[in-house]
């Protein structure tokens, strides 16, 4: 475990690998402890390719972020930490490679700095480019896809030890299939992104936002802005906050007024959960800074949302979106008591055979719960239920109670999921009890 103190480069990072002094190896939030301490840091390339062909079964270890068992194993992990440098970046093609270990708080200054951003980030920096694209992870914005929408090729070390390389432009269809592979195809040792030229973001929050409002005006509201985050508690017939990163060199200019769809212009800083300092928040009041300074709602260095907390999240159809924000509203008195905040926002859809939004422009429903889960548990099936008549996606990293039956039905390429699973790893080298459950019983 000694790759620990290598990250020991920030406070959030310092808290976050605690466990390697504590010689307890738990997720990111302390809810899950895994089911083995042996941990295996790859050094090199070569090193992953004798790791894999030595070993029957293991799970690849990121940056932990993952809320339920699907990255879990009892037999042994394998840390690619080390491998977090860039491979290389092409001007021309608007395109960098990086190695599998590194994280988006890592590529992103390095981005910026010779002028090229991604076109969106997720909530936080501190989590991996490769898990958070294995599992289909997201920001916001009507026309903004997930996360894995920016990769255009990686390359996989298979469970022969072998290596794969794939594209978007010469490995077509089997390319959508590996791209959001929830870690049952191989370990991802290098990885391509799209880039586009920087740009600069301005942040306004406003409080309040009458919850007829929203139902009246949802698409208007989700288009007002580049990336638009709803966070709510369910209570009092209202949005709590609505969080709206523009782009300084967009056609047409957000004007920040005193009013926006009812809701009020904040007047300081704010965290999404009232209680907690906006500190390690991404800085608002329409101050410009990089896009990967207002992208996410977190700051790199600080301890994102709550740290002990518990994760849920659905995916349905956009079109539903309304329905599907009232339907968890009738749930309010249920909810709220085991509830942190929830977060309400928009995904473009794309063709990635296992992502929450293929084939479906989609709306995300969020929910950070106080680390309750025996309360939790019982409260999410009630959700699912609601949700149900809308097909909702569960996200892969969060906690769901959905039956498998039920899961594998919203996705249409599942059966040649499995297929191309087992024909890279025909004896479940990479699978666990999670996956097995999940995909391929």
């Amino acid at each position: 475990m000694k790759f620990a103190s290598a990250t020991a480069v920030s406070p959030f990072l310092s808290r976050a690998f605690a466990w390697a002094a504590e010689h307890e190896l738990t997720n990111w939030a302390g809810n899950l402890k895994y089911g083995t301490e042996r941990l295996y840091t790859a050094t090199s390339h070569e090193d992953v390719q004798r790791f894999v062909k030595t070993n029957n079964q293991f799970k690849v270890l990121g940056t932990r972020h993952c809320f339920n068992e699907i990255a879990n194993t009892a037999s042994q992990f394998l840390s690619l930490r080390s491998q977090d440098k860039v491979v290389g970046l092409d001007a021309q093609a608007q395109t960098v490679t990086i190695e599998a270990g590194m994280s988006y708080g890592q590529l992103c200054p390095y981005l910026d700095h010779l002028s090229f951003a991604l076109h969106n980030l997720a909530s936080l920096p501190h989590i991996s480019v490769a898990g958070a694209c294995s599992t289909a992870t997201h920001g916001s914005g009507a026309k903004n896809g997930n996360l894995s929408t920016q990769v255009s090729a990686l390359e996989l070390v298979t469970a022969s030890g072998d290596v794969l390389k794939l594209s978007r432009d010469k490995d077509g269809d089997t390319f959508c299939g590996a791209v959001v592979a929830l870690g049952a195809l191989g370990v991802i040792t290098k990885i391509t992104l799209d880039l586009q030229p920087t740009f600069t973001m301005r942040q306004y929050v406003y409080e309040d936002l009458p919850l007829d409002q929203l139902k009246q005006h949802f698409d208007a509201i989700e288009a007002s802005a580049y990336s638009v985050s709803l966070f709510t508690d369910w209570q009092k017939q209202r949005v709590n906050e609505v969080w709206l990163k523009t782009r300084t060199d967009a056609e047409l200019k957000f004007e920040a007024k005193p009013e926006f769809f009812g809701a009020k212009l904040a007047t300081k800083n704010l965290h999404p959960i009232a209680q907690l300092s906006p500190e390690n928040c991404t800085e608002q009041m329409g101050v410009p800074g990089p896009w990967y300074a207002r992208l996410p709602h977190f700051r790199m260095g600080f301890m994102p949302s709550a740290g002990k907390e518990l994760q849920s999240e659905y995916f349905v159809p956009r079109q539903h979106a309304v329905d599907a924000i009232l339907a968890v509203e009738r749930l309010r008195d249920v909810v709220s008591p085991h509830l942190l905040i929830s977060e309400i926002r928009t995904i473009a859809a794309d063709d990635l055979w296992m992502s929450t939004a293929y084939k479906h422009d989609s709306v995300a429903i969020h929910f950070t719960w106080k680390q309750d889960w025996p309360a939790v548990s019982k409260v999410l099936p009630e959700i699912e239920r609601e949700l149900t008549p809308f097909n909702p996606r569960p996200h892969w990293g969060k906690l769901f109670t959905m039956r498998p039956p039920q899961l594998r039905s919203r996705y249409a390429r599942l059966p040649e999921f499995v297929t191309l699973a087992r024909k890279l790893d025909p004896q479940g080298k990479f699978r666990n009890h999670f996956l097995e459950r999940n995909i391929f019983s």
